[in-house]
């Protein structure tokens, strides 16, 4: 069986694939849609690409990036939402482009930062330069070896049984019967790229800064119900594509006609339900 990004969801479109994301599922592509922001102009759309359905995200910041630097358009820093916000995006991305990715990224999937209550990755100090990870208890970490079997690993620290076993805390760090703690590792430049990020997601600068970005939802929703974007017209990428570029246009020269009529743009809409919360 070939990969799933290769396999053809229907016969009636070679390029289409199928694809979900959380609830949703579907057979087609992806438009990524890339706008201004500034407060005090129109929000145009300056950016379009189109891709099959299993293109993750992160793919796209570079070809991004890359179009917007030919027609000297790159921002200095780039709202995107959390698929966007790989740790290799975010350097890459400072690096190569010296643009700053403003997102949230992935949390911490393992148990111990779910619960919020046991040792998760984050609690742990590393040392690079002597090849040492400290636990919250103070002991060092008797083994640093390279990974590979994992993707995106590329060492493993593990703990002394003599110090994991008899821990008071053990059942906060580990639920193995018997290993000891290993805590796997990305780059050192991907680990802190990362860590640096989760801290910075947590400040209202943060949060004050992104808020911009809510305004690209409304983009969505005005391309999907005055012009039909979730329904392909033609068959095939590259008219797809056109499909999603004439929708973009269209967005623009609303805006444009509007920002030129002296129509302000629309606040962010409230719900009934948190207009009751507001008031009591």
């Amino acid at each position: 069986m070939p990969a799933p990004a290769e396999l053809i969801a229907s016969p009636y479109d070679p390029d289409a694939r199928y694809s979900t994301k959380r609830s949703l599922e579907w057979v087609g592509y992806k438009v990524h849609f890339t706008e201004t922001c500034d407060p005090d102009t129109p929000h145009l759309i300056v950016n379009v690409e189109t891709t099959p359905a299993t293109t993750p995200d992160d793919n796209m910041v570079a070809v991004i990036h890359a179009s917007l630097a030919q027609r000297n358009q790159l921002p200095t820093a780039h709202l995107v939402d959390k698929g966007y916000t790989s740790a290799q995006v975010l350097l890459d991305s400072q690096r190569e482009d010296q643009v700053v990715i403003v997102g949230p990224v992935a949390d911490d999937p393992s148990w111990q930062a779910r619960a919020g209550e046991g040792f998760a990755k984050a609690d742990f100090q590393v040392d690079w330069d002597r090849q040492v990870v400290i636990c919250p208890a103070g002991h060092s970490s008797g083994s640093w070896l390279p990974k590979t079997t994992v993707s995106g690993v590329v060492a493993e620290a593990r703990f002394s049984s003599r110090h994991c076993t008899p821990c008071p805390h053990r059942t906060q760090c580990t639920r193995a019967k018997k290993e000891p703690r290993i805590i796997g590792l990305q780059t050192r430049d991907q680990y802190e790229a990362l860590q640096n990020a989760r801290e910075v997601q947590t400040t209202e600068s943060f949060h004050r800064q992104y808020a911009a970005r809510a305004g690209v939802e409304s983009t969505h929703e005005q391309a999907i119900r005055r012009c039909g974007l979730r329904q392909c017209r033609y068959i095939g990428l590259a008219k797809t594509h056109l499909q999603h570029v004439i929708t973009a246009t269209a967005i623009n020269l609303i805006r444009v006609g509007q920002w030129l009529a002296g129509i302000p743009i629309a606040p962010t809409r409230c719900s009934h339900f948190a207009a009751l919360q507001g008031a009591t």
